[in-house]
């Protein structure tokens, strides 16, 4: 017999991701302009391809809000347990933009102002500014993504460990086009200023071709995150133990079988477990016995909505009973 208690999928909405994404798409708006109006003025390639890759990053930023949108959608009789993987798809998506469209672009580019029209940089000195405007609003960004993963990091875990246990993908996602577009900033810097120092055309063009590479790795590790998350993920081996440990101390547990988790959204989680109770157990008070353990369990996992407790004594009281009310039961 399971028992299950679905919370609405509206429920306890978290808009911590969603300011994460609002200051994100702004920084990358005022970055991509001087980006491009730099590029228009010096001729670097490295800038232009920091231009595309902040164009790329706020197109990804738009299709990630329209992700979290569609997986906020109330659960309905054709999504039972709601529409929270939509933003793993558009996740998926967006890691696909950036692999194809921000890298690809990026690396022709770089290529072709490599090994076909060098140009050299005129009035580097309007690339260094924009670089340090870029590098302090992708600063701001980055203390914000900090600061909502910070909210779920444990004591003495390190940052990435907490972005890659972390299943909110939204906040993933900003954090990794953060650590990218830093990165890409530091090589378009690199460039800019080795090809200014010697009088080389090839620096600059060599740095487009890294920021290139840089994109299709964060774009990887955004495909191998989404994936995992789209397919359905578990909750981490020391989570499971916790609550492992959580229904076997119930006094009217007798023992605990398999426990399955899988992540439906960000912040929503399917729990189903198979769960021995005490034989003397009543059905009344196996039926309070279950009640207690959806409290002990949503407790410290709030995020679990959906907990399905399957017992096999539950069956037996529940089979004795109807064979007890047949007996009893005049003929018809």
């Amino acid at each position: 017999m399971n028992r299950g208690r679905p919370r609405s999928a509206g429920a306890d909405v978290d808009d911590g991701p969603g300011r994460v994404l609002a200051v994100a798409i702004a920084g990358d708006v005022a970055i991509a302009a001087c980006k491009f109006g730099a590029a228009a003025l010096t001729g670097s390639s490295a800038m232009l391809a920091e231009g595309v890759h902040s164009l790329a990053d706020i197109g990804n930023e738009l299709l990630l809000a329209y992700g979290q949108r569609r997986g906020r959608r109330a659960i309905d009789q054709w999504h039972p347990f709601g529409y929270g993987k939509a933003t793993y798809v558009w996740s998926l998506l967006v890691a696909l933009s950036v692999f194809c469209v921000g890298g690809g672009i990026t690396l022709h580019g770089g290529l072709v102002g490599l090994t076909t029209h060098p140009v050299t940089l005129s009035q580097p000195w309007w690339n260094y500014g924009v670089l340090a405007v870029a590098a302090a609003f992708e600063a701001w960004s980055l203390v914000v993504t900090r600061q909502e993963l910070g909210r779920h990091r444990r004591p003495g875990e390190s940052l990435w460990h907490a972005a890659q246990r972390n299943m909110d993908v939204l906040v993933y996602t900003v954090f990794v086009g953060d650590c990218a577009a830093l990165v890409g900033l530091v090589v378009a810097a690199l460039g800019v200023g080795l090809s200014h120092a010697f009088a080389s055309r090839f620096f600059d063009p060599a740095a487009a071709i890294l920021i290139g590479v840089v994109m299709i790795a964060s774009a990887a590790l955004l495909v191998r995150k989404s994936v995992g998350l789209l397919v359905g993920e578990s909750m981490a081996g020391d989570q499971l133990a916790l609550l492992r440990k959580i229904i076997a101390a119930d006094p009217a547990v007798e023992s605990v079988g398999h426990l399955q988790t899988m992540q439906l959204g960000s912040a929503r989680m399917l729990l189903t477990a198979a769960v021995r109770f005490q034989r003397r157990l009543s059905l009344d008070e196996v039926e309070q016995a279950i009640a207690r353990l959806e409290h002990a369990i949503r407790a410290p996992f709030p995020t679990i909505e959906h907990l399905y407790l399957e017992s096999g004594a539950l069956k037996q009281a529940a089979h004795a009973a109807s064979a007890v009310a047949r007996q009893a039961a005049p003929p018809a």
